[in-house]
């Protein structure tokens, strides 16, 4: 078995990169961005998101993406659920692992999938309930994630009580995981260490949190870094900077898998990742999404010789 690396970054663009786009990207060219992402040694993959086509028509295809994607078995392969319905399909589908999303939020949540905050919690107990009635070999991986842990353009601030108010929740409930977003990008580096530690001293040390961060102005790897410096270990990013919420204002693409990989890897950390072959991401990409869509400082730098090395 291959050694564990240092960080693990799970690859959104195929869930959260494609989900804020007004154009339907075809399944054939999801499922190539897929085996690439899977080829370049990534360990995790949000492959799709399991929403009712009238909410998000990008995942009409949802079903024959995902079985697609579960023939890769050298990575997690995971799906966003919005409610214990899309958690029965994706669970019925043999995902890996489930991500659960409830805002800190509550205007946001509310927009977002049209329940309350509390309301949305009874369904993540529910969802937790459906998973625990598979068989032990068989259930999947399930994290809550909060939404707008770091502020919201629809309420502003979001207070650190707010936040760690979900995750203890989440941690009653069951999660064997939580995940902190910065949704709309408006969190600094003095902010993503409060928040960890704040909710470190809620849930725990032995809950293991990750950090899915978006880089609407500019922070994004910085706000990695302080990640990083909390204890962090794992990070959600999408190839090219793809992604945003389409019930958040404002919101812009995540933080770039390929400049989160090089970054990492020239400070000495490890995340198992083939920088060359992500890059072939954005040849599958380009073909499909604007390039206005297309970001990152690797693609227009190219790859610095000071990280091709001999592994």
């Amino acid at each position: 078995m291959a050694h564990a690396p240092d960080v693990l970054i799970c690859e959104v663009g195929p869930r959260d990169g494609l989900q804020n786009l007004d154009v339907f990207v075809p399944t054939e060219a999801k499922c190539a961005l897929i085996d690439t992402i899977a080829a370049a040694g990534v360990r995790e993959i949000d492959a799709g998101s399991f929403v009712p086509p009238k909410v998000v028509p990008q995942f009409a295809d949802v079903d024959a993406v995902m079985a697609h994607a579960l023939a890769h078995r050298t990575a997690t392969i995971g799906a966003l659920v919005p409610n214990v319905k899309g958690a029965e399909r994706a669970i019925a589908a043999g995902v890996d692992a489930v991500y659960f999303v409830i805002s800190a939020s509550e205007t946001h949540n509310r927009a977002n999938v049209r329940r309350s905050i509390e309301e949305q919690l009874d369904g993540f107990r529910a969802v937790r309930a459906a998973i625990d009635a598979c068989p032990a070999g068989r259930r999947p991986h399930l994290m809550g994630a909060i939404a707008t842990s770091f502020g919201c353009s629809l309420e502003g601030e979001v207070s650190e009580a707010a936040v760690c108010r979900v995750a203890r929740a989440f941690a009653e409930a069951g999660a064997d995981e939580i995940g902190l977003a910065d949704t709309v990008g408006y969190a600094t580096p003095k902010l993503v260490r409060q928040i960890v530690e704040a909710v470190r001293r809620e849930v725990g040390l032995q809950m293991t949190l990750r950090l899915h961060l978006h880089d609407t102005l500019g922070a994004g790897l910085a706000n990695a870094v302080a990640g990083l410096e909390a204890g962090i270990r794992r990070f959600d990013a999408a190839v090219s900077g793809l992604g945003g919420c389409p019930f958040a204002p404002g919101a812009r693409g995540n933080i770039v898998t390929e400049d989160l990989v090089f970054m990492l890897e020239r400070m000495g950390l490890s995340t198992g990742i083939d920088l060359d072959r992500l890059m072939q991401t954005r040849e599958i990409l380009a073909r499909h999404i604007q390039a206005k869509h297309l970001t990152g400082h690797l693609h227009e730098a190219g790859i610095p010789k000071v990280l091709r090395r001999a592994a």
